[in-house]
């Protein structure tokens, strides 16, 4: 009599788990290639902009996202002032390059256009200030040559962006008041370089507004071996000879090159920028203030003079994904079968600016941390590398063993029983050169030690380019991808028992962002 017992419990356990997967798959059905192209053919035109954050192309991506969830049915749950909102907003601090220049012998050499300027330095007013050579600037030199409260021409040729710093950081150490740094041998080889560091330097940077004052360096200017010589009122052969000596020691000719006077200044703009997050909230049932969260970031890197960076796939590909699992989500709840923890959907900006949407949530919880059960953080889903040419039907998966040997477990298990998917581990590995898991949304919330899975498939040539274009997704692999979270979510949302962390972060690991 026993044994029956046991096997209607088996059999009905069974059945009802078959139950709750077959309701599973009629929901991830809604979210079809049809809908994804179209979201993401809004996402990714033109007229977004390239969704630069805090531009009008973002703001408009925003409009998009948070129409989009107040259609399908999310609640805004964002206090704003009386009511509620969607948008979770919040202020950065914008620094660029403001008015910069050197003067020599009467011509003004400006940033951007005949050397460039990299560092954060800025002055009240234009100064005057004696230059000197120092060649490749060893140690030693600066026993012979005074370089104290003085501009530094060093010899970086053949060397790179460390090598630089190195150079700069022995002048500073021993007074330099600014240092300019030859690094191409002449105007022809120059040229690309200073497009290569307009690129870099010259787009300013976004971030939180700082309590403390921080101290400022002195900076560098990157120049042509044609300025370096003007800077000193001499001509290039007789600092590659000096430079040359140096080298073995010999430092006379170094010091044949006389001290000159220059002007210039360094100054820099700085303004506030306001942003937002978008959230949209789906209530659980009993087990409801048990936050499962969804994240993909849309904002995206703007524009290259008239050229528009899309990002279709990046994160284009992420954010349609969240808009339509939502979707799905909120028609099982429209009919009786929505999920026993409540989801928070998420689409974060910043992230191309240093993961600083998901910063600020998580510095700022609408629902708190510890009742935050999970991350499925999306980005970059919509293609394929060349590791998997041959094998579409793939996507990698970072940080699911990282803090919750069930998340994994549960994880794997959702793939078997629903898509099939080969589950690629590559930049899990910690030692892998790209650490993965310290560069997207999902960081901010594992080091504060809620477990996370980061859905991606890899970096392909139009990466940060123009060319991430809607006509390059694949839409039958990203639905497939989609529904993969989709499911993932449903089986974390559903269960009895929330899912348990089992190996904590050392939370000293931030320094690694």
């Amino acid at each position: 009599m026993k044994r029956i017992q046991l096997l209607i419990l088996l059999f009905a356990v069974s059945f009802g788990a078959f139950a709750q997967y077959q309701e599973a798959m009629k929901y991830a059905e809604t979210i079809t290639v049809e809908d994804l192209y179209d979201n993401l053919s809004i996402l990714a035109s033109d007229a977004m902009e390239g969704r630069e954050t805090g531009e009008r192309g973002q703001k408009m991506a925003a409009a998009f996202i948070a129409y989009s969830f107040e259609q399908i049915g999310l609640e805004p749950v964002v206090k704003d002032g009386a009511g509620l909102s969607y948008y979770q907003k919040f202020v950065l601090q914008h620094s660029s390059p403001g008015e910069i220049y050197v003067e020599v012998n009467g011509s003004k050499k400006i940033n951007g256009k005949d050397l460039i300027y990299w560092g954060s330095k800025s002055m009240n007013a234009a100064e005057k200030i004696d230059v000197v050579f120092t060649g490749k600037g060893g140690v030693d030199l600066y026993d012979e040559i005074d370089v104290s409260n003085k501009a530094v021409v060093i010899d970086g040729v053949g060397e790179g962006f460390q090598g630089w710093r190195s150079l700069t950081g022995t002048a500073n150490k021993n007074g330099a008041a600014v240092t300019f740094v030859i690094v191409a041998d002449d105007e022809e080889a120059y040229a690309p370089k200073l497009e290569q560091f307009k690129r870099y330097f010259l787009q300013g940077s976004l971030g939180f507004k700082s309590k403390e004052v921080k101290k400022e360096g002195p900076g560098v200017f990157l120049i042509s071996k044609t300025l370096g010589a003007e800077l000193l009122n001499t001509d290039p052969s007789k600092l590659d000879k000096a430079s040359s000596e140096a080298i073995t020691g010999k430092v006379a000719l170094l010091k044949k090159i006389k001290q000159h006077t220059i002007e210039y200044k360094i100054s820099r703009a700085i303004d506030d920028i306001w942003t937002e997050n978008v959230l949209g909230f789906l209530e659980g049932s009993d087990k409801k203030d048990e936050i499962v969260i969804i994240t993909s970031h849309y904002d995206h890197i703007g524009r290259n003079g008239e050229d528009i960076n899309n990002g279709a796939d990046d994160d284009g590909s992420g954010t349609t994904s969240v808009i339509e699992i939502a979707e799905a989500f909120v028609a099982a709840k429209k009919a009786g079968k929505g999920p026993r923890r409540s989801i928070l959907f998420m689409t974060v900006t910043g992230e191309e600016k240093g993961l600083l949407g998901s910063q600020y949530y998580v510095e700022n919880p609408v629902f708190p941390l510890e009742n935050t059960v999970v991350d499925l953080n999306i980005d970059m889903i919509g293609r394929h590398d060349e590791a998997h040419e041959d094998n579409q039907n793939f996507v990698y998966l970072v940080g699911s063993d990282k803090l919750s040997s069930e998340l994994h477990e549960l994880s794997e298990m959702a793939n078997k029983t629903f898509s099939n998917m080969t589950l690629d581990y590559t930049y899990n590995d910690e030692d892998h050169p790209d650490r993965i898991y310290y560069r997207s949304d999902h960081w901010n919330f594992a080091k504060n030690n809620i477990p996370i899975i980061f859905y991606f498939t890899g970096i392909h040539e139009d990466y940060h380019k123009p060319t991430d274009t809607i006509d390059k997704i694949e839409f039958d692999m990203l639905q497939k991808r989609a529904q993969l979270v989709y499911y993932t979510a449903w089986m974390i949302a559903n269960r009895d028992d929330r899912l348990v962390v089992d190996k904590l972060q050392d939370t000293k690991i931030d320094s690694k962002n």
